[in-house]
C-alpha cells in the first residue's frame, strides 16, 4: 500500500473578545476539492455548535472561552481529529469543556461513524464494552454509576494503530477525572473491523 500525503491542515480562528478565542483546522490542496469543502463545512459546523452549545448552556456571561482542535490522525487516507471547547461562564464552580471528533476516510469520501469502522453485523457495541470494562477495571477508574457499555455512536478517534473511545465530562465519571480515554489496538478488533475501511488500514503493518 503506498503511503499517503497527508491532509494540509491550516489553522483558522474566531474571536469575539480577549478571552474568547477559538481555534479550528481547514483542509487545504486536497486532490478531492468536492470533499474538501465537505470536510470544511462539517468542521465549521460542528465548531460553530459548540460554541453555541456553551453561551446557551448557562442563563450567566461567559467569562472565557477557548477553542482548540488536535490532528489525531493524518496518515493512510484517513483524516481523524478533535475539536474541543472550555468556557467559564460568571461565577461557576468551574469550566466545562467539550470534545467532539471526527473521522475522514478520505478514499471513500465519507464522514465514518463508529458503526461503519465494523463489519455489518458484528457486535462492535459489545466487543468495545467489555473492552473498555476491563480498562476501568484494571486502571481503577471512579464512576458515577456502574457501568453498562457504550452507546453506538460513543464518540471516538483514530490515532495510528488505535481506536480511541471516550467519554464527555459527567458522562460516567465526575468531574475531577477529566476525560475518561480508552485506547484500543486495532489488533484486538481485527477480526471484527471492516478490512476496506479507516481501521483495517491502520491494521496493514507496512
Amino acid at each position: 500500500m503506498p503511503t499517503s500525503l497527508p491532509v494540509s491542515i491550516k489553522t483558522r480562528m474566531i474571536s469575539s473578545g480577549p478571552k474568547q478565542t477559538v481555534y479550528y483546522p481547514r483542509a487545504a490542496e486536497m486532490k478531492k476539492r468536492d470533499f474538501q469543502r465537505i470536510i470544511n463545512h462539517t468542521i465549521v459546523h460542528e465548531t460553530q455548535k459548540l460554541i453555541h452549545e456553551q453561551v446557551g448552556n448557562m442563563p450567566s456571561t461567559v467569562e472565557e472561552m477557548q477553542g482548540s482542535f488536535e490532528i489525531k490522525n493524518n496518515q493512510r487516507e484517513v483524516l481523524s481529529l478533535s475539536l474541543s471547547n472550555y468556557t467559564y461562564h460568571y461565577h461557576a464552580a468551574h469550566g466545562m469543556t467539550f470534545i467532539r471528533s471526527f473521522t475522514f476516510d478520505i478514499e471513500k469520501e465519507k464522514l465514518c461513524s463508529l458503526k461503519e469502522l465494523f463489519k455489518p453485523n458484528s457486535d462492535y457495541v459489545k466487543r468495545i464494552s467489555d473492552l473498555v470494562a476491563l480498562q476501568i477495571k484494571q486502571r481503577d477508574i471512579p464512576l458515577l454509576g456502574e457501568f453498562t457499555g457504550i452507546r453506538p455512536d460513543q464518540d471516538f478517534y483514530i490515532a495510528d494503530k488505535a481506536l480511541v473511545i471516550y467519554f464527555q465530562l459527567y458522562e460516567i465519571t465526575p468531574y475531577v477525572v477529566g476525560f475518561p480515554m480508552f485506547p484500543i489496538s486495532v489488533y484486538d478488533l481485527q477480526d471484527i473491523i471492516e478490512e476496506g475501511g479507516p481501521l483495517g488500514r491502520m491494521a496493514v503493518n507496512n
